[in-house]
């Protein structure tokens, strides 16, 4: 059967996006499930369970950059489908899972996998949309995928869990993996970067890879050892070690694995910088109160899934309409406003309650912040993309991916800490008071929301006092956009 020669561009955003999605999908579909695989396959205890979204979170965050380089140097087609085959290939081994060590091998692989198959989706994305009014459209469709793709994994992992089986939120992804594997070999073409060389930068990708995976594996560790504790302090000084000595390595590499000019485009640093503490404070909103819904009001995981449902409607809208926006007033002001949206609704969730409702407590938050999510990260991407040459944007794409993975690593490693320590602190004052687990557990939700309405605002001084954007600078319109 013979390949079309000119897919229409909304076909390629459609396989590309797809893929993202199931990418932002294994993120939160596994939570809901996380209860149904620990006494299915007879985890030791509660702690080690953190191994299932930690393997994944590793490997994902810590191949991002040599995945990114790897598209642009060896055709991003060809990384996208290799990243998409074994990503679906672990997701049936994950769901075939008879112990706890084949999940966990299982799903480091699956996030080495979603590592090559991210940045080169994003890539391709790039290279096929003109800048300008084309790429923000297809941008604003790929931030709804990424921020609303989230949400809907929790409804999705919640029908899954309770009238099939957990081994369904792996199962899933083998068909939709099919289909992209085939839609990508029909209709998108190879692309590479314009380069003289094919030589991969082997120093910097060990230095960038293993000091990633040190720094996310401290950050997740941080509370169960300390951030005092010796181990802790080891794990995190060895990757910064490592981190520096990369930096290094790229300075004086004949072909570094993240030439260090891409930093000179505009705004490639601050936005990921910003990016940081967003997603730092999105971890809080997605992770506490999935707890509380559950253990607090005692809903079901269908019931908690539908809950976050609202999320995604929100999300998808808004996200469509920021092209526009952007094309209106450029994407500082979104990513201004955006933080603030984010900080009033975690405000309001930091006050949900024992005894409390979903409607009254938690629902109005969740729309406030959702309007604010639909609006950061397609300026961000838009702001982080801006300018970046055709033969970088599998690098810049792994750049923003990274910045994404280590953000909600540190984020969930602060906020869990704290959280811990309020509800110990808690329980420690109120020994008689009735239910006082549940009363401590809630108290540390509230020192969670709070720590992450902090991190909202220091996402605004980023985009306030390090976003650049001229005054009177156009966002280019192209009316020719294929979207």
């Amino acid at each position: 059967m013979p390949r079309v020669k000119a897919p229409h561009k909304n076909l390629i955003l459609a396989i590309v996006a797809l893929a993202q999605f199931m990418v932002v999908l294994d993120v939160s579909i596994v939570n809901i499930a996380l209860p149904r695989i620990y006494r299915g396959l007879h985890f030791s205890s509660a702690a080690n369970l953190q191994w299932v979204i930690t393997a994944y979170t590793l490997c994902f965050g810590g191949f991002l950059l040599l995945g990114g380089r790897a598209a642009d140097l060896y055709g991003r087609k060809k990384m996208f489908m290799i990243g998409v085959s074994v990503f679906s290939a672990a997701s049936l081994l994950c769901g075939l899972s008879q112990n706890t060590a084949w999940i966990e091998i299982t799903r480091a692989v699956q996030g080495l996998a979603a590592a090559f198959m991210s940045p080169a989706a994003l890539s391709i994305l790039l290279t096929n949309f003109k800048e300008g009014k084309e790429r923000n459209v297809a941008l604003s469709i790929w931030g709804a995928i990424a921020a609303g793709g989230a949400a809907f994994g929790v409804l999705l992992g919640g029908f899954l869990t309770e009238y099939l089986s957990w081994r369904w939120n792996f199962f899933v992804n083998v068909p939709v993996g099919i289909i992209v594997i085939a839609a990508t070999w029909y209709y998108i073409h190879e692309s590479t970067a314009d380069l003289d060389h094919k030589q991969l930068d082997l120093p910097g990708a060990v230095l960038a890879t293993v000091g990633l995976i040190l720094l996310v594996f401290g950050l997740t560790k941080a509370p169960t050892y300390g951030w005092s504790n010796a181990k802790t302090i080891e794990l995190i000084g060895t990757s910064l070690v490592l981190l520096i000595a990369f930096i290094i390595n790229e300075q004086h590499s004949k072909h570094p694995l993240v030439p260090l000019r891409i930093f000179r485009v505009k705004n490639i640093g601050a936005a990921n910088l910003t990016q940081l503490p967003i997603t730092a404070s999105l971890y809080s909103m997605f992770f506490f109160i999935t707890l509380y819904v559950q253990t607090v009001l005692g809903y079901s995981p269908v019931r908690s899934g539908l809950g976050f449902l609202p999320i995604t409607f929100v999300v998808g809208i808004v996200a469509v309409f920021m092209s526009k926006v952007i094309a209106k007033v450029g994407y500082k002001v979104p990513l201004i406003i955006a933080p603030i949206l984010m900080g009033i609704g975690l405000f309001y969730l930091a006050h949900v309650k024992v005894g409390g409702s979903y409607f009254g407590d938690v629902f109005p938050g969740l729309i406030i912040m959702s309007v604010g999510l639909g609006a950061v990260f397609v300026a961000l991407t838009v702001a982080a993309t801006t300018g970046v040459q055709h033969k970088e944007s599998g690098l810049a794409s792994g750049i923003l991916n990274t910045s994404q993975q280590v953000g909600g690593s540190l984020g969930l490693a602060i906020l869990s800490g704290i959280a811990a320590s309020q509800t110990t602190k808690y329980i420690s004052h109120h020994l008689t008071q009735p239910h006082v687990m549940l009363y401590g557990q809630v108290a540390g939700y509230h020192a969670a929301f709070y720590t992450g309405l902090g991190f909202a605002a220091v996402a605004f001084l980023c985009a306030v006092f390090l976003i650049h954007q001229p005054k009177g600078e156009k966002i280019e319109v192209n009316p020719s956009a294929g979207v």
